[in-house]
């Protein structure tokens, strides 16, 4: 009963939750078949209506619900967030399963968009239960059961539709089951005591109250401070010999700031004012940075063309071949991009390239090779050479984005990283709603799917060009200052002030 005790008192309780919770609410075994099941007799819907009136409100559903719900997100404290969370994802369900009109498909589109916005609850519940120290590994489980979530619904969706196990109607009953488990998982998540911005301070209350308690015990991290704070802090313990003068500081950090933080920790409408003023100031610092800014450009650029890719891909593969004619492989595509991408990532960790160098000239090449893939797809019409490219434009994008996630994030502490990464995310929403309102919308020119990806393969084709341009630029400027001054000193970053950023954790 006492290891039951530590056990729920230490970091591998919430953890374990919130596993859970990942893996259940990603398994949805209909979800490679969504165009076959929209146009199929269980919903008689044509083509044009789920390409053209239906997916673009997803887009605008997220954008419009973004910033409210990552501000909400911190301010809540992650738990309620998560919840509401599953409570959209379970709506969405049902409506895709009881209803039928174009209008409540709209409805249910709104409704998921709400869930992808909130899913930045699921990623930083666990870092405001779980000490610093454990960070790496629980974000690592999370990850894992998440794809792991992901492409068992693939497998399994597969596997039913090609031994004809479930109709698709049962199949969306079986993952309305699935959503009810994570929804109850998710009501027995412990209750944060801070988040990274509205309620950041209570740490010091709970350091003055018992010092180091928290932390022995993996629960909850130490406040989380800029870099130039965490480099002169580190300074003192060594000068101190300890950690007594640290949490003297947050002791007195806590009694700071009274307009910030009520008597019990509540966040005051002049404490919230402050913060966001914070948050502005952060973002300014940021993008200062030349360097970040390249960076989170092609972040942007790239994701903006990657969802759109990804989000009205099956209808360009029944386009290619109709499922009416032909026994659909959609599921196992999806589990096996999913697993080399997977891969791909993971493996670039083990890489010994300078990407500050050569970083921007990466951008660009492989770049180009996903705009090769998405020709190949456009204008074959062999279903095989189809997912084929499909694969390839997926692993491309994920070995790119966890090389720009590495370098803009060994730079910065943990808030200006979340910050970082919802702006970019943000603008690559933006990017991704002017191309849809344009590009797909009924309302707009209303492509017909091969134009669509004439447009999206021509779009990445734009991001090459620029970057390996910028790529070019930069390693000419390198070699150039190699040439020009004399052999630098050891030091870990580029003698180009641009190249890299003089501080590091």
């Amino acid at each position: 009963m006492e290891t039951v005790r530590r056990w729920k008192a230490g970091w591998g309780y919430p953890t374990t939750l919130l596993c859970i919770y990942g893996f259940f609410s990603t398994v949805k075994p209909l979800e490679p078949f969504l165009i076959a099941y929209l146009t199929g007799p269980d919903k008689n819907l044509t083509t044009e209506q789920v390409n053209n009136e239906i997916f673009p409100v997803w887009t605008y559903s997220y954008l419009s619900v973004l910033v409210p719900v990552f501000l909400l997100t911190d301010w809540l404290r992650y738990k309620p967030v998560v919840v509401f969370q599953c409570v959209n994802l379970f709506v969405t369900t049902a409506l895709l399963l009881w209803t039928e009109s174009v209008v409540a498909m709209q409805i249910m589109q709104f409704f998921y968009g709400v869930v992808t916005a909130s899913e930045v609850a699921y990623f930083s519940y666990i870092y405001s239960v779980v000490h610093q120290e454990k960070y790496r590994k629980a974000t690592s489980y999370c990850r894992t059961v998440q794809l792991l979530g992901y492409t068992v619904g693939s497998v399994l969706g597969q596997l039913l539709v090609s031994f004809n196990l479930l109709s698709y109607y049962y199949i969306l009953v079986f993952t309305l089951v699935l959503t009810a488990i994570a929804l109850l998982t998710s009501c027995f998540l412990p209750m944060p005591q801070r988040s990274m911005f509205f309620h950041r301070r209570r740490i010091g209350t709970m350091a003055q109250e018992d010092p180091g308690k928290h932390i022995d015990e993996g629960v909850i991290p130490a406040h989380k401070i800029s870099l130039e704070e965490a480099v002169g802090r580190d300074e003192k313990r060594e000068e101190n010999g300890g950690d007594s003068e640290v949490a003297g500081e947050q002791s007195a950090e806590s009694k700071k700031g009274p307009q910030a933080v009520g008597p019990e920790g509540s966040v005051t409408a002049q404490g919230c004012s402050l913060v966001l003023l914070q948050l502005w100031t952060d973002f300014l610092q940021c993008y200062s940075s030349r360097q970040l800014l390249y960076w989170s450009v092609w972040w942007a650029m790239a994701t903006c063309g990657y969802n759109q890719t990804v989000n009205y891909v099956q209808v360009l593969w029944e386009h290619v071949q109709p499922s009416q004619n032909f026994t659909i492989y959609n599921g196992g595509v999806e589990a096996v991009s999913n697993l080399f991408g997977a891969a791909t990532a993971y493996g670039i960790g083990f890489s010994q390239v300078n990407w500050a160098q050569w970083g921007e000239l990466a951008l660009g090449g492989f770049s180009g090779l996903g705009a090769a893939a998405l020709f190949l797809m456009t204008f074959t019409g062999n279903i095989w050479v189809c997912y084929s490219g499909y694969i390839v434009f997926k692993c491309l994008y994920m070995l790119l984005i966890t090389i720009a996630m590495f370098q803009i994030a060994v730079d910065l502490s943990m808030e200006r990283y979340a910050l970082v990464f919802g702006a970019n995310n943000f603008g690559a929403l933006v990017l991704q709603t002017i191309i849809t309102s344009i590009v797909v919308d009924s309302g707009g020119l209303s492509l017909a799917i091969i134009p669509q990806f004439t447009i999206y393969a021509s779009y990445f084709s734009v991001i090459a060009i620029i970057f390996c341009l910028r790529g070019l630029f930069t390693i000419c400027r390198v070699q150039k200052s190699h040439k020009d001054s004399p052999p630098p000193k050891k030091t870990s970053c580029l003698p180009d002030p641009d190249a890299c950023l003089e501080h590091r954790l």
